[in-house]
């Protein structure tokens, strides 16, 4: 890639250049900086924040939190039961690492400022609560972050877009080239941090190599073009984890109430044919369901029920929540639901016959799954997929809603191969001296299904990994 002369040229230095402003990116500069090191961070968007300012509760095991609500968690146990998940396909020194820096992390963002309302409990299965749930959520985290970075001296450059990683003679990182506003800039600098998030918007390298990609995937995440993983790449960076998505499925894109009830035990999911395909409890593990759509037709369900169950969510609340703890009544659902039929992203009819043809599905078809489906319910087992007898309710009562879902997915996970001190990998295995990977962009911590029984992991990822790549990197850039 050959370097532009033709627009003005600023030169900048530093001990650390961080590409990415997000949670990863934020939590290496504040952790460089309380070590003394000169921080220039880039931040392609106006304001910082990435995907985290979207995300909801942080993993974390041994938090003072933990601790003053008496919650007996474990460091050793989480570590093995990630590994265990992946099938040790992820590398368990990373695992590790994260998951013993991740009680620490909390105690840290508390002592900036960030409260902590509760610790919640994702899946029904779960032991002990390790779901930390900040005050104000990502967005609240984001704010403090880039406030100590102000405090700190840290310099943020906003609308500053990384376009190559520089480096020396003998491989070494020396620093970045990026663009700012028509203006270049060259940062020298000691050690470069890569946290610039994944490729979710970047459609070419999603269908290289994610091997179930439709057109009708789905990104909830911001559209990341994978900047940071292709100027890694270039100056020789290993692989790891490509085609890994945190999957969210199946999903409604449309009216949070809706998008809640497209996700609820209670109604029951076919694919295009008009057949059911899986339990739908699944749906309080969404990676897992998601891989159950991704064996439909098309990546393609349809959430059904009735009035009575539409009325449920409304009097009694919901049975999981998303975004929204169980019991949460929806008192707008009704016109929100023919708000969407509207739209054509929801079908309501007296008719399952009509409701098939909508679908595209035989009416037969999907008439003897309805009857089966409420012979289960009647009689208090499912013989096919064995839900949970409590969630069984039988869909009698008309009108009758279908609701058209996808394949979605929060964003990708991994790409560039590190190690556990979150150093950056060449093709041999051995660290590019100088430089880091944080966040989403690095590999080798999560599988090809994204863990729910560690829920929260990729927000405490991002801020883990970016504390331990910040105090390396910094600790590397002193020995120079």
């Amino acid at each position: 890639m050959g370097e532009s002369r033709t627009k003005a040229q600023e030169n900048l230095k530093a001990d650390i250049a961080i590409i990415g402003g997000g949670g990863g990116g934020l939590a290496a500069a504040v952790a460089a900086a309380e070590k003394g090191a000169k921080i220039v961070l880039l931040e392609k968007r106006r304001k910082a924040g990435g995907d985290t300012a979207l995300a909801g509760g942080i993993f974390a095991v041994g938090s003072s939190v933990q601790r003053r609500l008496r919650t007996d968690a474990r460091e050793d146990e989480y570590i093995k039961a990630a590994i265990s998940y992946s099938h040790w396909k992820t590398d368990p020194r990373i695992v590790r690492a994260f998951v013993y820096k991740s009680g620490d992390t909390i105690d840290w963002l508390e002592k900036m400022g960030v409260k902590f309302e509760e610790i919640g409990q994702y899946l029904p299965i779960q032991g002990p609560r390790i779901f930390h749930l900040p005050r104000g959520l990502g967005a609240a985290v984001v704010k403090v972050l880039a406030k100590k970075c102000q405090d700190l001296g840290v310099r943020l450059l906003y609308e500053t877009a990384a376009k190559r990683i520089l480096t020396g003679k003998s491989g070494n990182v020396t620093g970045i080239l990026a663009i700012a506003k028509e203006k270049e800039l060259r940062i020298t600098a000691k050690s470069v941090i890569i946290a610039s998030g994944g490729y979710a918007g970047n459609k070419e390298l999603l269908k290289k190599y994610y091997p179930f990609y439709t057109e009708g995937l789905r990104a909830i995440g911001l559209p990341h073009m994978g900047d940071g993983l292709l100027m890694a790449i270039e100056i020789g960076a290993a692989t790891e984890g490509l085609g890994t998505l945190l999957l969210r499925g199946p999903y409604f894109p449309g009216s949070m109430d809706v998008i809640h009830v497209a996700m609820e035990p209670n109604t029951i999911w076919v694919n295009n044919r008009g057949e059911r395909f899986v339990d739908e409890m699944t749906g309080f593990n969404w990676p897992e369901a998601a891989n159950a759509l991704n064996r439909q037709p098309d990546k393609i369900s349809y959430a059904l029920f009735d009035e009575k169950i539409k009325q449920s969510f409304i009097e009694e609340g919901l049975i999981k929540g998303y975004r929204e703890p169980p019991l949460t009544k929806l008192a707008k659902l009704g016109e929100r639901l023919q708000g969407e039929a509207d739209k054509g992203r929801v079908k309501i009819s007296d008719s399952w016959e009509e409701i098939a043809r909508w679908i595209g599905a035989d009416p037969k078809t999907l008439k003897n799954t309805i009857d089966e489906y409420n012979f289960f319910c009647n009689h208090g087992y499912d013989e096919d997929f064995f839900k949970d007898s409590r969630v069984l309710v039988p869909i009698q009562t008309p009108p009758y809603y279908a609701l058209k879902c996808y394949q979605g997915f929060l964003g990708t996970i991994g790409g560039i191969k590190i190690n556990y001190h979150m150093q950056i990998l060449n093709q041999q295995d051995d660290p590019i001296p100088g430089l880091y990977g944080a966040g989403s962009v690095a590999g080798g911590w999560e599988s090809d299904t994204y863990c729910l029984q560690l829920s929260g992991s990729a927000f405490g990822f991002a801020l883990n990994s970016g504390r331990i790549a910040g105090e390396n990197a910094a600790q590397y850039g002193a020995r120079k």
